[in-house]
C-alpha cells in the first residue's frame, strides 16, 4: 500500500469499543458490526459499494485502493459536504426495514391494547383533567385555573397537544371535556385516553424509521429499532402508569435524525419545539448549543457564519415566541414559570430516583446514626427515613444542604467533557451518544428527578447499542436496571406478573439478539482481527461481575416480595424502596461513568 493511502486508512480508523462492562473481558474489536452492517447495506443498495467504504470509522483495516478512490485529507472539525440527491435517496429507509418496523409497532400496539384495563396512576387523572381544561377553558385560564389539584405544569405546546387530542372526545362522551371532570371515569373515558397515548406513539415509529440509517448512510440492524419500539420501561410508564413519553421521545429522535443527516437548522427547531412541550429536556440544551454553534455556524467565514447564527437564533426564538408570547400578553409568564419550575418540591421525589443523591442521603443517615451512638446530639430531620424526601425543609442531619444551584453546577460539571468534545470535534455520528450522556448527567445529578426520566437516555442509546459489543453489553445492563427501577411505580398485585414478564421478555430478546449477532460476526470473519463473537463465547456476554450484579436484582426482588414482611412486619415500609433505589443507583452510576469514559476516549 502506498504511504499516502496507508496514512488515510489509519487516519480514518476510529475505535468502536468502549470500556468493558463490569469486568467482562474485552479484546480489540475494530469493527464488531462489520458483517451485519455490510449485509444490511448490500440488501438495501444492491451490494454495489465496498464494505469498508460503507462502514467508515468502524473498520480500521487497510483499504483496497482499487475499490476506494483517493480523497484529499479533510480536517476533523470541518462540516462534511451536504449529501447529494442520490445519497439522500440511498439514505431512505428500505421497504423491508419499514415493513419489519411496522410489524414490531403492530405487536407493541396489541400489547398496549391488552394493558388498557390495568392499574393507572394519578397521572391519568392529571392528563384527563388537562384534556378537559384545554378544551373547556380559553388559553388565558390554562395556567391560572386552580379548581383542581391537577394544575397544568407542562409548557404551552403540550397544552396545545392536549387540546388537539380532545377534539374527537365529544364523539365518545361530552363529559370528557367538561370541567370539573367526573371523579370516577367510566371505561369509555379510560379507553379513549389509552388510545390517545397509543396513537401519539406513531411519532416514535416515524422517527425510528427515519433513523433506520445512521449518519454514515448505513442500515441500522432491525433489532436496534425493535428495542426502541418494544421498550418495557416505555410500555410500563406510558400504557400502565400513564404518560405521553412515546410522543415526546419521538420528537427527540426526530431532532437527532435531522442532526445525523446534517440538517442542523431543522434539528434545532424540532428540539426547541420539544422544550416547549416538556421543559425537562432542557438538560440537553448545552450539548445542542455547543454542537450547533460549531457545526452549523463556525468554519464558514465571518459573514456566512454570522448569517447562520442569526438564522438559527431567529428560528429558535420564533418557536419560543409562538409558545410563550400569548402568556406574556396575558401577564401570566411569572405564573407559568412558577408552574414549570417548582423548586420548593425538594431535592428528590417521594420515591427516590436511582441517582447520586441516593448515596448522599444514605450517607447522611449512616453518619447521623454513628454520631448519635458515640454521644453527639444529632437532631433527627423532619423528613424521616421511611417517609421519602419531599418538601422545603432540609432533611440532612450531618451533610450540607443541597440547593437547586448546587445540582445545576454539578450537572454542568459532569457534562463538560461532552461539551468540549461536541465543540472541538462536532461529528454527526456522535450526536446521539452526546445527547444521551447529557440526559444521563441530568438524571444522575439533577434536582427533583423522577425515576421515569431514565427513558430520556435509554431510548436513544438503543439505536446505537449494536455499534459494538461493549455498547451492547452496556445497554443490556442499563436497560434492565432502568426498567427494574420503575417496578415500584406498578405496586398493585395484579400488575406484578405483567411488569416481570415485560422485563424478562425484553432481556431474553437482547440476550439472543446480541449474542447471535456478534457471534455470527466472529464466525464470518474467521481468522481476521475481529474477535467479538469469540469473546462472547469464551467469557459470556456480560462477564461474571455483570451477571452477579443482575442476580443481585433478583435477590432484592425476592427480599421485597417474600422476606421483608416476615422479618419486619409492618415496620420500615420504605426499606424495600430504598434497596431498589440504592442498588439500581449503582448500575446507573456505572452507566454514567461508562458513557463518560467512552466519550473521552472515542469521540
Amino acid at each position: 500500500m502506498p504511504p499516502a493511502q496507508r496514512h488515510r486508512s489509519q487516519g480514518n480508523a476510529r475505535p468502536a469499543n468502549g470500556p468493558a462492562l463490569l469486568g467482562a473481558a474485552s479484546s480489540p474489536s475494530p469493527c464488531p458490526v462489520q458483517n451485519s452492517c455490510a449485509a444490511d447495506q448490500k440488501s438495501a443498495d444492491g451490494g454495489s459499494h465496498d464494505t469498508a467504504r460503507k462502514l467508515g470509522p468502524f473498520c480500521s483495516g487497510p483499504t483496497n485502493p482499487k475499490t476506494r478512490p483517493s480523497r484529499p485529507h479533510q480536517s476533523r472539525d470541518l462540516q462534511p459536504e451536504p449529501p447529494t440527491r442520490a445519497a439522500q435517496m440511498a439514505a431512505s429507509t428500505s421497504p423491508a426495514t419499514a415493513a419489519r418496523a411496522a410489524w414490531a409497532f403492530a405487536v407493541a400496539t396489541c400489547v398496549k391494547l391488552l394493558l388498557v384495563p390495568t392499574y393507572r396512576s394519578t397521572d391519568f387523572d392529571v392528563h384527563r383533567y388537562w384534556l378537559a381544561l384545554t378544551r373547556a377553558l380559553p388559553a388565558r385560564q390554562w395556567y391560572t385555573d386552580a379548581s383542581s389539584q391537577w394544575t397544568l405544569d407542562y409548557p404551552p405546546f403540550f397544552a396545545h397537544f392536549s387540546r388537539l387530542l380532545s377534539l374527537p372526545a365529544p364523539l365518545v362522551d361530552a363529559a370528557l371535556v367538561t370541567v370539573p371532570v367526573p371523579d370516577s371515569p367510566p371505561f369509555a373515558h379510560l379507553l379513549y385516553l389509552r388510545l390517545t397515548v397509543a396513537f401519539s406513539d406513531l411519532l416514535l415509529l416515524g422517527s425510528a424509521l427515519l433513523l433506520a440509517r445512521d449518519a454514515r448512510r448505513r442500515q441500522r440492524p432491525f433489532l436496534a429499532l425493535a428495542l426502541v419500539l418494544w421498550s418495557p420501561a416505555l410500555l410500563a410508564v406510558d400504557h400502565v402508569h400513564f404518560q405521553y413519553n412515546g410522543f415526546l421521545m419521538g420528537l427527540l429522535l426526530l431532532s437527532l435524525y435531522f442532526l445525523e443527516q446534517g440538517w442542523d437548522l431543522a434539528g434545532g427547531l424540532v428540539f426547541a419545539s420539544l422544550l416547549c412541550s416538556k421543559h425537562l429536556f432542557l438538560v440537553a440544551a448545552p450539548v445542542y448549543f455547543s454542537y450547533l454553534f460549531r457545526h452549523y455556524c463556525c468554519g464558514r467565514g465571518v459573514v456566512k457564519g454570522l448569517g447562520r447564527l442569526v438564522l438559527m437564533g431567529a428560528g429558535v426564538a420564533a418557536v419560543f415566541a409562538a409558545a410563550f408570547t400569548p402568556f406574556v400578553y396575558y401577564g401570566q409568564i411569572q405564573q407559568l414559570f412558577n408552574r414549570l419550575f417548582p423548586f420548593g418540591r425538594g431535592l428528590c421525589h417521594a420515591y427516590w430516583a436511582p441517582n447520586f443523591w441516593v448515596f448522599y442521603i444514605i450517607l447522611d443517615k449512616v453518619l447521623a446514626f454513628l454520631l448519635r451512638r458515640v454521644g453527639f446530639n444529632i437532631a433527627i430531620p423532619e423528613a424521616s427515613f421511611t417517609g421519602g424526601l419531599v418538601g422545603d425543609s432540609s432533611p440532612f442531619a450531618v451533610l450540607p444542604k443541597v440547593t437547586p444551584i448546587t445540582t445545576f453546577l454539578l450537572v454542568i460539571l459532569a457534562m463538560t467533557p461532552c461539551l468540549v468534545r461536541a465543540f472541538s470535534n462536532p461529528q454527526p455520528k456522535h450526536i446521539i451518544r452526546w445527547v444521551s450522556y447529557a440526559c444521563t448527567c441530568g438524571f444522575i445529578f439533577g434536582w427533583h428527578v423522577h425515576e421515569k426520566a431514565s427513558l430520556h437516555f435509554t431510548i436513544p442509546l438503543a439505536l446505537i447499542t449494536m455499534d459494538s459489543l461493549n455498547d451492547a453489553r452496556h445497554y443490556f445492563l442499563l436497560s434492565i436496571v432502568s426498567c427494574y427501577s420503575l417496578f415500584p411505580l406498578l405496586f398493585e398485585k395484579q400488575e406484578y406478573l405483567i411488569k416481570v414478564m415485560l422485563l424478562l421478555t425484553y432481556a431474553a430478546l437482547m440476550w439472543v439478539g446480541f449474542t447471535s449477532h456478534f457471534a455470527a460476526n466472529s464466525d464470518q470473519e474467521g481468522k481476521k482481527v475481529n474477535r467479538s463473537g469469540s469473546t462472547v463465547k469464551k467469557n459470556g456476554f456480560i462477564g461474571w461481575i455483570g451477571l452477579s450484579y443482575l442476580l443481585g436484582i433478583a435477590a432484592i426482588e425476592l427480599w421485597s416480595r417474600v422476606f421483608h414482611h416476615h422479618v419486619f412486619g409492618d415496620r420500615l415500609p420504605f426499606l424495600p424502596l430504598i434497596m431498589v433505589s440504592f442498588y439500581c443507583g449503582v448500575g446507573m452510576m456505572y452507566s454514567w461513568m461508562w458513557q463518560l469514559i467512552y466519550i473521552v476516549r472515542h469521540t
